[in-house]
């Protein structure tokens, strides 16, 4: 029965209440018009999407769904109001909505003068906070007055990310606080203290005594400061999935928070230390339902050790590097904006905007300023935070944030079995479990069933990349660094490396058959394919038969030719056009289409979830391309 307003608004009075049954069979009768039979659930089941750790994406959600799945969790319940346990839809009672996120920008710089140019340009145009690499791979420790110079520190909170040198750059900011005139009280931002996070870069074992240490002093002295980090972009550069992220992360923070209360901090102090890092996709749900997960995860660990009131996770995110890409890098702004967005939708408490040309070396100014603008448009235009938690009560975010929260939940007791996370990361636990699920993702992406916008579809073979200096290397040794579109940037860069050997770029003949609406779909596929690879389409004239083909062909300088048509077509013209192309020198002939048709006339197929990687690796090799 149709529940109606109380302001006399009936727009569904008249119309019958829908099942989920009668929906499901209109779903039956849309896949049988496309050649697939299901019925009932199965016909739902054709229309979900797999998702890492075992996760599914359904086409709908309903109150009576996610009733039924949240029914088998052990710990289903209302997620509650922001600023109480779980703090899953928020960890502060207010949210973001008075003032917003935390703008928290990361800056790269070596040199301090530079550095410093660079913070004071973005805290006088929006950035909030500063996030700073300091010693290997950043400025020197020695430089980071130099560096702060002219910032208020006691406005401008600083977090810190200093390696096997997180003690003395600590020791010199605090250094700093104190010659400045800073109070106790005044000093904000986070002292950036993490050493698992750093044995799992580069493999390099720290001593966590100085990291305690610091925690001490901040939480005794420095109520606005924290002194360590859990950093968990390691595990998702490594190629790990949400739920790993978020299990790693949780393992981290129950390692620091034994050795924190072990030295004698109450298990609330130790609690207030630490701030989290997370990875912000472009599967913007994912990302809030991540977020809220931590939160929920995070406040079930705490309520364990016997501190349920001690507060919500520091949450700081940061735009994902995994997805950022180096050819098209314009493309990452959209990325980021999005990733920037369920961010911010999902609670974090700071974001970090990694500019659009990270991947091609130190960001300049433009770049950066867009970065931090993505921020101010979300939060002062599309008035993002005003609303706490604007994705709760979606059942499909409620959902996949108890699943995901379970799968992480799973995860973390596998590594408190293996001994704890310092165990586990030694053992080579965590890297064979990254590293399986890293080559299961890779292979989504060779195959383009995971598309890379730019790099794997609608790639720009014309494109001229923006040049910048030189970044700093990252550290490196311990867990590898994966990227998306690596395997087909290796693809590219053996084209640029041909293109620049001999003037042109490897190419090959699209051989399209009958009018363009026979032709036009195969032969953007097959375009768009070839292109992903380096490899040029050529196809002047644009349509040719048995009789033009050959001609057509030696004309274009490719060594190979692919078929693009219709399945009527190829039944008529294949054999007539393959044999005039292998006639004119083709050494290959593809066709565009079901493995199998025209058998007999063709070497091999191009078709959608073909693996991409490994056909254009093959083409290139044989064109002699290195």
């Amino acid at each position: 029965m149709t529940v109606q307003p109380d302001d006399g608004l009936s727009l569904a009075a008249e119309f019958p209440d829908a099942t989920h049954e009668q929906w499901q069979r209109l779903v039956e009768g849309v896949l049988r018009k496309s050649g697939k039979e299901a019925v009932g659930t199965a016909a739902e089941d054709a229309l979900s999407t797999q998702l890492q750790d075992g996760l599914s994406t359904r086409p709908l959600y309903t109150a009576a769904t996610s009733a039924a799945a949240a029914s088998g969790a052990p710990d289903a319940g209302d997620a509650g109001l922001p600023g109480f346990a779980p703090f899953v839809r928020g960890g502060r009672a207010a949210g973001n909505a008075a003032t917003g996120w935390d703008v928290r920008q990361r800056q790269l710089h070596t040199d301090p003068v530079l550095l410093n140019e660079a913070v004071l340009t973005d805290l006088e145009n929006g950035v909030t906070s500063l996030w700073l690499t300091v010693g290997r791979g950043g400025v020197p420790v020695s430089g980071l007055a130099r560096a702060l110079d002219g910032v208020y520190l006691d406005l401008a909170p600083v977090t810190l990310d200093a390696g096997a040198e997180y003690a003395e750059a600590a020791s010199e900011l605090l250094r700093l606080y104190a010659e400045r005139g800073v109070s106790p009280e005044a000093a904000r931002g986070n002292l950036g203290a993490d050493p698992l996070g750093h044995e799992a870069r580069t493999g390099e074992v720290l001593d966590l005594g100085p990291a305690v240490g610091l925690a001490r002093e901040a939480a005794e002295n420095r109520p606005g400061l924290r002194a360590l980090t859990v950093d968990a972009l390691p595990y998702h550069e490594a190629g790990g999935s949400a739920a790993e992220e978020l299990g790693l992360s949780l393992a981290t923070g129950v390692a620091y928070l034994r050795s924190l209360t072990g030295a004698g901090l109450s298990v609330p102090a130790a609690l207030g230390q630490l701030e989290f890092r997370y990875a912000a996709t472009a599967d913007q749900f994912l990302t809030i339902a991540k977020l809220r997960a931590g939160r929920r995860l995070w406040a079930r660990i705490a309520e364990a050790s016997g501190a349920p009131d001690a507060g919500a996770q520091r949450q700081h995110a940061v735009t994902s590097p995994v997805m950022m890409t180096r050819r098209d890098p314009w493309v990452n702004m959209l990325r980021t904006t999005v990733a920037c967005m369920a961010a911010g939708v999902g609670g974090a408490d700071a974001v970090t905007v990694l500019p659009f040309d990270h991947e091609l070396g130190l960001p300049d100014a433009f770049a950066r300023r867009i970065a931090r603008n993505t921020s101010t448009v979300l939060l002062e235009e599309s008035h993002l935070a005003r609303v706490i938690d604007p994705a709760g009560g979606s059942w499909y975010v409620e959902q996949l944030t108890s699943e995901l929260a379970h799968a992480a939940w799973e995860f973390f007791r596998e590594i408190e079995r293996a001994g704890g996370l310092p165990a586990a990361l030694r053992s080579g636990l965590v890297a064979e479990r990254l590293a399986a699920t890293w080559a299961e993702r890779s292979k989504k992406l060779a195959k383009r069933r995971e598309p890379v916008t730019g790099v794997s579809e609608f790639p720009n073979l014309g494109e001229k990349l923006p040049v910048r200096e030189p970044a700093p290397e990252p550290l490196s040794g311990g867990l590898p660094r994966v990227r998306r579109d690596e395997a087909f940037e290796a693809l590219r860069a053996r084209s640029d490396a041909h293109l620049a050997a001999t003037g042109t770029r490897p190419r090959i003949f699209l051989a399209a058959l009958g009018s363009a609406a026979a032709h036009t779909a195969r032969a953007g596929f097959a375009a768009n394919l070839f292109q992903a690879g380096g490899i040029e389409p050529v196809h002047d004239p644009v349509s040719v038969d048995p009789a033009t083909a050959g001609a057509a062909f030696a004309a274009s300088g490719a060594p190979m030719a692919v078929l693009c048509s219709s399945d009527a077509l190829y039944e008529e013209q294949a054999a007539g056009v393959a044999e005039a192309l292998r006639a004119a020198g083709a050494t290959t002939v593809f066709l565009a289409g079901r493995p199998g048709t025209a058998a007999d006339s063709v070497d091999e197929y191009v078709f959608a979830g073909c693996d991409a990687v490994a056909v254009l690796s093959s083409v290139l090799d044989r064109m002699g391309v290195s």
